[in-house]
């Protein structure tokens, strides 16, 4: 089978852009991405477009991909919207390695982008009870709620402010690793503290604040054990990459130096899993399935970028990715072992949690903070010597877990 290359990758800065609107960010990551490559736009054969809130905010249902492709100038070609919860971005990269690997076309455009900011925040949180079975929300909050029985909640650990209804399902998921593990909060704060600190040098994160464990566990409280630093932020942004075949990539001017080889992609869907039984996890089974078609392991992985909507998502997929024993991601984390110079640095980037969240956007950003680290420009952040990522992310809920998952493993080119 044909193999598969990043060429160019781009990303927007994240954050909250009044001004902006999602054709200006999106017509930046993808300007960025096929300069980063080298490619003219009469040379894309195929769009896939990333984005779940244009319908819902902006009124464009239906064609956002079209528009905002047909606006930058790429006209005529196959294009494709992808609509994926919180993994759309990486369904989408999924997708257009599939077509490249089938011989439909030789380089192909991938975009994400979502404007979350400038209306009612209570409307904007509402778009994510979506993203699970909505002919059944209590029956989805209670599932969550079961998970995380026995732990006891302290008096007063709530927030009168309005929330996402995900941080519900994150919490139950927190609560279960505590009682199963005996994780503390201390632990979760030790996850986003580190996240915090790593964001300070990615000029392009939504928050360059550095935090300490006790400054997150000081913070506004959600819902017990989440404080607000560790619960990704709504955001604004886009990013964009260009995807090729070898023979696509002699088409191109960019250097050949700084392409990245995607040695894996992997899309799978909830299964029907019981709570108490991680290793049928929809993200351990789509780990396994990559780390068999890249033919690596676990320990040959040298960066990470996991899908941290809320602190706890991390500790999960790093456990479910095999990058730390089941129960110790939080130790780990504690030690210093997932952060830049640790034994596994994850999320570099700052992750969701810093670096912002625009739904669309968020698995492309990972993609193209891990082609950085590849490739060795990531400047205050590298992870030194980086020769082999994966990538996690997820979105939606069903049972009790994701409802889509993509792992993706880059490799140096080969």
């Amino acid at each position: 089978m044909t193999e598969v290359y990043i060429a160019g990758a781009a990303m927007t800065q994240f954050g909250a852009f009044p001004e902006l609107s999602v054709f200006d960010l999106v017509n930046e990551a993808v300007g960025d991405a096929l300069a980063d490559a080298g490619c003219d736009h009469d040379q894309v054969r195929g769009g896939f477009y990333s984005g779940m809130t244009n319908g819902f905010f902006q009124g464009q249902h239906s064609i956002p991909g079209q528009v905002n492709f047909s606006r930058i100038g790429l006209r005529g070609i196959p294009m494709f919207n992808v609509e994926s919860a919180c993994a759309s971005g990486s369904v989408a990269v999924h997708l257009a390695y599939q077509y490249i690997r089938s011989g439909a076309a030789d380089i192909v455009l991938v975009a994400g982008g979502e404007k979350m900011s400038g209306g009612e925040k209570a409307q904007a949180l509402s778009l994510f009870e979506s993203g699970w079975d909505v002919e059944h929300p209590e029956a989805n909050r209670a599932s969550f709620l079961q998970m995380g029985s026995g732990v006891c909640v302290p008096d007063g650990f709530a927030t009168g402010d309005p929330y996402s209804a995900f941080m519900d399902v994150y919490a139950g998921m927190a609560r279960w690793h505590m009682r199963t593990y005996g994780t503390s909060m201390e632990d979760f704060a030790a996850v986003s503290a580190k996240n915090h600190v790593h964001s300070v040098h990615n000029n392009k994160a939504q928050f360059r604040m550095p935090l300490t464990a006790e400054q997150v566990l000081g913070a506004k409280p959600i819902v017990y054990p989440l404080t607000a630093p560790m619960c990704a932020p709504l955001s604004d942004g886009a990013a964009a990459l260009v995807l090729t075949s070898r023979s696509g990539l002699e088409r191109l001017s960019g250097s050949s130096d700084r392409v990245i080889h995607v040695a894996a992609s992997v899309v799978r869907s909830a299964t029907a899993r019981d709570a108490d039984d991680p290793e049928q996890a929809v993200g351990t089974l789509t780990a396994a399935a990559a780390y068999e078609q890249a033919g690596l392991g676990p320990d040959d992985i040298d960066v990470a970028e996991v899908h941290d909507a809320s602190a706890v998502g991390e500790m999960l997929q790093v456990e479910n990715l095999k990058l730390a024993p089941r129960g110790e991601a939080g130790a780990w984390a504690r030690n210093g072992d997932l952060s830049i110079g640790g034994r596994m640095p994850v999320n570099p980037s700052g992750g969701l949690e810093s670096k912002g969240h625009p739904l669309g956007a968020t698995g492309i950003a990972q993609l193209y903070e891990l082609v950085q680290q590849l490739r060795g420009e990531a400047g205050k952040r590298q992870v030194g010597g980086a020769q082999t990522a994966i990538q996690e992310n997820g979105g939606g809920v069903i049972g009790v877990e994701e409802a889509a998952l993509a792992v993706h493993i880059l490799t140096r080119r080969n």
